[in-house]
């Protein structure tokens, strides 16, 4: 697309997507993730025909639908707010987009109530939306949204309203609508959490541009970048020198004062001095460490119910947080003030481009 959108003018002038460029697959379900400000919401925006490209082209099937004003895009959006008619019932509400496309009653009527039954709510058809709950209320946008069939359904951080159980159930629902409809899903959110148990892909955001994008599992697994590293999840940050370089890895003596094998991303060539990370849960604590351990101390212990967080300061370098799932039945005799070891696992380092 390489997209721009730029606000006001002259001095006072705001970038807000700085020539992104993205391609979305059929049948996808896609988050756009990142802090406030880094440009998701905008581009959606431009994707739905609200605002407009100051650069650059949006084109769906090969059509570039940038000029196209919102009622003529195959392409519908849930909002935060859900935006329902709180004066009309259920069923009111999700055919009311198909009353202003002009269609004949019989097919309202039938769509209406394959609707309802997408969103298990076939029993709350004649109740009005203003007596129905937040995540009810949540179901009858996403069914609106869907019953004129869009090629593409846009959600702008659809459940940030609702409670925490709540949340969760629907994230699955939502993965399930997708999934059940076939309709490409664009969902706007800065809940990590969120978009790694949603999404077929990611594409992480910020200060306008697209760093990474990839599947959850190459997003959290191998991040590209030290930003995109630090927004998603816990890790750890370790200095080291490359060493060699052979079959996609890097051989890196760190300045912690062990050597280990890390993945780099495609294309790039590191050398000198690099930064790796590794996740807390993809190292070990060990109370004898072996030769090629981190050594440090163990300075606290962190119990969270189904893991715990073992905080060392290393002797030759960061502090470094390991987590481990805690097994019944199983017990360590770790305790603050100990000599211990850091292994870091096979494949779990990775070089970061910056």
């Amino acid at each position: 697309m390489a997209v721009s959108k730029v606000f006001g003018n002259g001095d006072d002038a705001v970038k807000a997507l700085d020539n992104v460029s993205v391609t979305i697959r059929e049948n996808e379900f896609f988050t756009l993730l990142g802090p406030s400000g880094c440009g998701k919401t905008t581009l959606l925006r431009l994707i739905a025909g609200f605002d407009f490209p100051t650069e650059g082209e949006i084109r769906l099937y090969g059509e570039d639908i940038a000029p196209l004003p919102p009622f003529k895009r195959p392409v519908n959006t849930v909002f935060q707010n859900y935006a329902l008619f709180p004066h009309m019932t259920v069923a009111q509400n999700i055919g009311f987009g198909l009353e202003m496309l002009g269609k004949p009653r019989p097919e309202i009527d039938a769509r209406i109530a394959e609707m309802l039954k997408l969103v298990r709510m076939e029993e709350l058809r004649n109740r009005r939306t203003s007596q129905i709950s937040g995540g009810q209320q949540q179901r009858v946008a996403l069914a609106r949204a869907l019953a004129p069939r869009p090629k593409v359904l846009l959600l702008d951080e659809p459940l940030s309203a609702l409670d925490f159980k709540l949340r969760k159930d629907m994230q699955i629902e939502l993965k399930r609508l997708q999934h059940e409809t076939g309709i490409t899903f664009i969902f706007v959110t800065h809940d990590q959490e969120e978009a790694l148990t949603m999404s077929d892909r990611i594409a992480v955001m910020s200060n306008g541009r697209i760093l990474q994008v990839g599947s959850p599992r190459d997003i959290y697994d191998r991040p590209a970048e030290r930003f995109v590293a630090n927004f998603i999840g816990d890790t750890n940050f370790l200095e080291g020198d490359v060493k060699s370089l052979s079959h996609g890895k890097a051989r890196v003596a760190l300045l912690a004062g062990a050597e280990v094998d890390a993945g780099i991303s495609a294309g790039t060539k590191p050398e000198g001095r690099v930064t790796i990370v590794v996740r807390p849960e993809h190292a070990a604590l060990q109370a004898r460490p072996d030769a090629n351990a981190l050594k440090g101390t163990l300075e606290n212990i962190v119990y969270f119910g189904t893991d715990t967080h073992f905080h060392v300061k290393l002797a030759a370098g960061p502090h470094f947080i390991i987590r481990q799932q805690n097994r019944h039945g199983v017990t360590e005799d770790f305790r603050t003030g100990m000599p211990v070891g850091v292994e870091i696992g096979e494949n779990a380092a990775q070089v970061l481009k910056d």
